[in-house]
């Protein structure tokens, strides 16, 4: 669970209003939603809210990877004219998958894991997209962190092409305990970057490979660069010193197959 304080302008209450099916409303309801099993993106919570329920819902929240995020009165009534009771749950029209549930599977079915894994990538358009390309790639699965990532929400769905609801995809509470794991499990964890002079085709994707890819305003973050097996980059000629990171991506994933083929 992360409780992230955030601070708002009045131009930034102005969001889009999910469906009413994508959220539910009030204390009461978030807590049996949680009981249930239920997959929830992320949670809002007005600011000033400490009622003993609220107190309930945080104790229930413990040890989850759900996001939740302290947000002024004005930002919830954006989302919703119903009584909110100052907490709007947002549920994930897909299942997430344990990472460590899915490297050994991949292992036991004699194939030779490729996985991608998205450092910071906040923009749902370049999300859906990769998405895309992986489903159409073969890709085992994307890992995405619980925090400082996509939320993932119809509309998201809806850019991939519905190739969210085959791909199997890993919310991580910690990135780095999760490439230590995949570089533990065997994986060769490959970072694009372009702080590198070795090129992405000179590198060995026959093997094991979980592919690194970060925002294009920062890049993977230092801490989880440093964890990467290798760096490699895509050689730029032209006047724009960077590709779309979902452009990127498909570079990097479709020289595995090429090499694997």
């Amino acid at each position: 669970m992360n409780l992230r304080p955030t601070k708002q302008t009045p131009g930034d209450y102005k969001v889009r209003r999910p469906k009413q099916s994508e959220m539910i409303f009030g204390i009461r309801a978030v807590i049996e939603a949680i009981e249930a099993g239920k997959v929830i993106d992320k949670i809002l919570i007005r600011r000033d809210l400490s009622s003993a329920l609220a107190k309930e819902l945080l104790q229930k929240l413990q040890g989850l990877p759900t996001p939740v995020q302290r947000v002024p009165a004005e930002r919830l009534s954006q989302y919703t004219d119903k009584n909110h009771q100052g907490v709007i749950a947002f549920l994930s029209p897909i299942d997430f998958h344990r990472l460590e549930d899915i490297i050994p599977a991949l292992y036991e079915q004699g194939k030779t894991p490729l996985l991608v894994v998205l450092d910071g990538i906040t923009d749902m358009r370049n999300f859906g997209a990769i998405a895309r390309t992986c489903a159409c790639a073969g890709v085992d699965a994307v890992v995405i962190p619980a925090r400082g990532g996509v939320s993932i929400n119809g509309d998201a769905v809806k850019t991939s092409a519905g190739a969210l609801h085959s791909l199997p995809v890993c919310k991580v509470e910690n990135m780095q305990s999760a490439l230590r794991f995949l570089r533990d499990s065997g994986l060769s964890v490959v970072a694009a970057t372009e702080h590198t002079d070795k090129t992405y085709t000179q590198a060995d994707f026959t093997c094991p490979v979980a592919i690194v890819m970060g925002s294009e305003d920062t890049g993977i973050y230092e801490e989880n660069l440093r964890l990467c097996n290798e760096k490699v980059s895509i050689p730029m000629s032209g006047t724009i010193e960077s590709l779309n990171v979902s452009v990127a991506a498909g570079v990097m994933i479709y020289e595995v197959v090429r090499q694997r083929n």
